[in-house]
This record gives structure tokens, C-alpha cells and sequence, in this order.
């Protein structure tokens, strides 16, 4: 199971390396994605426990 883990992490290495070597413009629109996947997702969280200090109120 560590052998599949180890192969499949080798794999995705791998193929980021080959996008970024191959399409630097598109790795970058990717790389743009997910901060602004991880901005949206802080920021319903942040509005969820601010929801929550409020008393859970609409």
C-alpha cells in the first residue's frame, strides 16, 4: 500500500512538473484557481462563524 502511495505521489510530481515545463501560462491560471478556490472557502467559513456569534439568527 506505501508502494502505491509512494508511485502515485512520483506520478502527480510528474505531471505538475510537465505542465509548468510545457505551458507555464496555463500552470499559472491554475495556480491562480485554486488561491481563489481557497479564498472562497475562507471566506464562507468566516461568514458562517460570524453567523455563529451572532446567534445563529437570520
Amino acid at each position: 500500500m506505501v508502494q502505491t502511495k509512494k508511485i502515485g505521489l512520483y506520478v502527480a510530481v510528474v505531471f505538475v512538473l510537465f505542465v509548468i515545463i510545457t505551458d507555464p501560462a496555463k500552470a499559472a491560471d491554475y495556480v491562480q484557481i485554486g488561491f481563489e478556490g481557497i479564498s472562497s472557502a475562507a471566506h464562507a467559513i468566516g461568514d458562517f462563524m460570524t453567523w455563529i456569534a451572532n446567534g445563529a439568527k437570520n
